[in-house]
């Protein structure tokens, strides 16, 4: 059960788009987010497949925060680590 309020206190950059992120209650989550990116078809999302601009992440107030707030996710949903809430497409279909 996910703590009334959790914070993200930091995250670290692993292989390809795995990030290692812990949160302020002592969880720990390896989230990927390689498969969130690659399907998305908005192409401000999809420009974050750039590893350079993928890599570029920072907490801010508790949460991971891509530039200017362009890119970022529930605190909820990567302690859960369930950023992907969408059926594959081939499934969809």
């Amino acid at each position: 059960m996910i703590p009334p309020v959790v914070n993200i206190l930091t995250a670290t950059k692993l292989d390809g788009y795995k990030l290692s992120i812990s949160f302020d209650d002592g969880t720990q989550q390896i989230v990927d987010f390689q498969s969130f990116l690659s399907r998305s078809v908005h192409p401000a999302i999809h420009a974050f497949l750039d590893a350079e601009r993928f890599a570029d992440f920072r907490i801010e107030y508790g949460e991971l925060v891509w530039g200017d707030y362009e890119l970022t996710f529930p605190v909820a949903d990567l302690y859960r680590n369930r950023i992907d809430h969408y059926p594959p497409l081939e499934e969809a279909a």
